[in-house]
């Protein structure tokens, strides 16, 4: 990744100031590849312990930029952090992208007050799999959709989504944008799932229902995809790190809008309820307890 700290002049649409709505890791991480480019970044979430979580993963990230020999200190990027409750803090930002969870009355709320606190800034959400155009339809701003990938510093990739509504000026933006944050855009119509996530999905529900039917174990079947296929990690691998929680929710909507090659196995279902969700709970195809797989 690119951690320059001006944005190139390439980019002469670049937005100086940036607003991020949710703190989680994809929001923190977004966050911090417009840092990377110089812009002023305006961070809302829901209360001050989010908050306080936000500005936490935030330096955390910085600093292993400032780490790997990006220009300046963890200090000086962080000053070009605001954090806040009130949306109406995003009222100066010609940009804002809405991160947070991947729910359409989530999203529509975050929307909405996106909307009346910047009704000319550009709306970017970061959804994974939800219609981009359905968000677009809730306000008059322009939408366009950003989807980042999980971690964000270090991945080369965003789909930039393009909904019903979106101007082809904002869409030839967008691409500058991304490649300003040192990433590459694949440009995709709105349509469930879009490009990476369809994909990735319908790899990794397979790869679940190969466990389920014991073909073979989540470290055989990951591996003959890292070492067969030159896949980075394996599906379920992949899916731990995502978080089953948030596949299974993807797969839903998949299935929903798409049929029934993409509903989720019944192994998927009885991991999430009993809290198996992947890295983030410490158990999921793999055991994260002691920062180890077996």
């Amino acid at each position: 990744m690119s951690e320059t700290a001006e944005p190139p002049t390439t980019a002469k649409s670049f937005p100086d100031r940036v607003g991020v709505m949710g703190g989680g890791r994809m929001g923190a991480g977004i966050a911090h590849a417009f840092l990377s480019a110089g812009a002023t970044v305006i961070g809302v979430d829901i209360n001050d312990d989010a908050l306080e979580a936000a500005r936490n993963r935030i330096t955390k990230s910085v600093t292993g930029s400032i780490d790997r020999g990006a220009p300046g200190t963890a200090e000086e990027w962080m000053q070009r952090v605001r954090l806040s409750t009130d949306a109406d803090d995003f009222a100066d930002c010609s940009l804002v992208v809405e991160a947070v969870p991947e729910s359409m009355e989530l999203k529509t709320k975050a929307f909405n007050a996106i909307s009346q606190a910047a009704p000319e800034a550009v709306i970017a959400t970061n959804t994974s799999s939800l219609s981009v155009t359905e968000l677009a339809d809730v306000v008059t701003n322009d939408v366009i959709g950003l989807h980042f990938f999980n971690p964000v510093p270090a991945s080369k990739l965003v789909e930039v989504v393009v909904a019903k509504s979106t101007p082809e000026k904002l869409v030839s933006d967008a691409q500058e944008w991304v490649e300003a944050l040192g990433k590459t855009p694949v440009v995709v119509k709105d349509a469930p799932g879009f490009a990476s996530s369809r994909l990735g999905v319908a790899i990794a529900l397979e790869a679940i229902r190969m466990v389920e039917q014991g073909v073979a174990s989540p470290k055989d079947i990951d591996n003959a995809m890292v070492l067969g296929y030159k896949f980075p990690v394996g599906p379920l691998e992949l899916t731990d790190i995502v978080g089953l929680d948030v596949r299974l929710g993807i797969a839903e909507y998949l299935e929903e809008t798409l049929g029934e090659r993409f509903a989720p196995p019944k192994l998927m279902r009885e991991m999430v309820e009993r809290g198996e969700l992947g890295r983030k709970a410490g158990k999921g195809f793999y055991d994260y307890s002691s920062d180890s797989q077996c």
